[in-house]
C-alpha cells in the first residue's frame, strides 16, 4: 500500500467530520462522492439540500446522499452561532446583524461550526482565494495553544527509500509566513511534527536547516536557527530535532558522521525545518522537478483545529486526499 493510500485508509478508520463549504463546485462534490462511496462518512456540505442533490444527480453521482447538509439560510443553530460569533468579536465590534450576515457565507458558517465542536475540520479553497478561506479561521477558529503562527507543510514522496523515513520527507515552512522569529520557526517545527505523527503515521527526526552545520559559519541568520533549535527543545523536550545543520549533513549519513558525530539526527532527518520562506519554496519546487518527487500538500498546520486551503487549479484527487488528510489531522493519530 502506498503512502496516500495509507492516508485514506487510515481517515476511514476515523469519526471525525469535515466541513466542505463549497459544495457547488463541480470537483469538490466529486471528490465528496469518492470519499462516502469509499467508506468516509463524516462530510458535511452547505447549501441548499434539493438544489445540492439535484447536482449530484446531474453528475451523476450517488453518494451524496449520506453527507451531513447544512443550508446556511435555513439553519437550525443560527441563533446559538450568531450567539459564540459575538461573544469571539465582541472586542471588534461584531454585532448580531453583522454575524448574521457572516454566517450566510459558507467560508463563515463552516469555521463557526468547528468552533462550536459541530465539525472537526474544512477543506476549501477550490473556487475561493486563500485570503477568503482563511480569513474566518483566524478570526473564529485561532490557534492552537502555544502556538501563536500557521504555517504549510509538504510531504515529499521520493523514488529513492535511502531519503528520509523511507523515501518520505516533511518540508517546512514552504507555503505561508515569509520570515518567521526565532520563536515563530520553533513553532513551526512542533506543528510540523505533530503533523509528521497524524499523517506520516512515523516519529519525526528535525533537521534545523541552514547554510551553516554547528557552527561552521558565523551569522545572524544562523544565530536565528540556532535559537529556533533551543526553543523548540524547550517547547517539547522529547523532540527529536538538531541545528543548526546544512542539508546534506541532515540527509546523508557519512556526511553527518564527519560534520557532527554526536547528532542523533545528522544524517537520519526525516523532517527538514527551513529558516524562511525563500527557502522552503524554492527547495520543495526543485526536489519536486528535478528529483521528480511527488509534493503533497500544502497541509496548514498551527490552527486549533484542521482547515486547509485547496489550489484553485487542484484536481479531484487532490481534494480526495487533502480530505483524507483533514480527517487524520482531525484524529491526532
Amino acid at each position: 500500500m502506498d503512502f496516500k493510500e495509507k492516508i485514506l485508509e487510515k481517515a476511514i478508520k476515523n469519526n471525525k467530520k469535515i466541513v466542505l463549504p463549497e459544495s457547488f463546485e463541480e470537483r469538490t462534490i466529486k471528490a465528496a462522492d469518492y470519499v462516502m462511496e469509499r467508506g468516509l462518512t463524516g462530510i458535511i456540505l452547505l447549501g441548499n439540500r434539493d438544489k445540492i442533490l439535484k447536482y449530484a444527480k446531474e453528475l451523476g453521482l450517488k453518494n451524496i446522499e449520506k453527507a451531513q447538509i447544512v443550508d446556511p439560510e435555513n439553519n437550525p443553530k443560527e441563533k446559538e452561532y450568531i450567539n459564540k460569533m459575538v461573544e469571539l468579536r465582541k472586542h471588534k465590534g461584531l454585532t448580531s446583524e453583522e454575524a448574521a450576515n457572516q454566517l450566510k457565507n459558507p467560508l463563515y458558517l463552516g469555521a463557526v461550526m468547528i468552533k462550536c465542536g459541530d465539525a472537526d475540520g474544512e477543506v476549501a479553497g477550490a473556487m475561493n482565494a486563500t485570503g477568503d478561506v482563511l480569513r474566518p479561521a483566524f478570526q473564529y477558529v485561532k490557534t492552537m495553544p502555544g502556538i501563536s503562527v500557521v504555517s504549510g507543510a509538504f510531504f515529499m514522496l521520493l523514488a529513492d527509500k535511502n531519503f528520509g523515513e523511507e523515501g518520505i520527507l516533511v518540508f517546512a515552512d514552504c507555503a505561508v509566513h515569509p520570515d518567521p522569529t526565532d520563536r515563530e520557526l520553533a513553532e513551526i517545527a512542533v506543528s510540523t511534527a505533530k503533523t509528521t505523527r497524524s499523517i506520516g503515521g512515523f516519529e519525526p527526526r528535525i533537521a534545523m536547516l541552514s547554510f551553516s552545520t554547528k557552527g561552521s559559519a558565523k551569522h545572524p541568520m544562523c544565530d536565528k536557527v540556532i535559537s529556533a533549535t533551543k526553543i523548540a527543545k524547550e517547547m517539547e523536550p522529547s523532540l527529536q530535532i538538531d541545528g543548526e545543520l546544512q542539508a546534506d549533513a541532515a540527509l546523508i549519513e557519512s556526511i553527518g558522521r564527519k560534520k557532527c558525530p554526536d547528532s542523533k539526527i545528522a544524517g537520519r532527518a526525516n523532517v527538514l525545518i527551513f529558516p524562511d520562506l525563500q527557502s522552503g519554496n524554492i527547495s520543495y519546487k526543485l526536489v519536486q522537478r528535478l528529483a521528480g518527487a511527488e509534493a503533497i500538500g500544502p497541509v496548514l498546520q498551527g490552527m486549533a483545529a484542521p482547515i486547509n486551503d485547496l489550489s484553485r487549479g487542484c484536481s479531484v484527487e487532490d481534494i480526495i486526499y487533502m480530505i483524507a488528510i483533514t480527517e487524520n489531522q482531525a484524529a491526532g493519530v
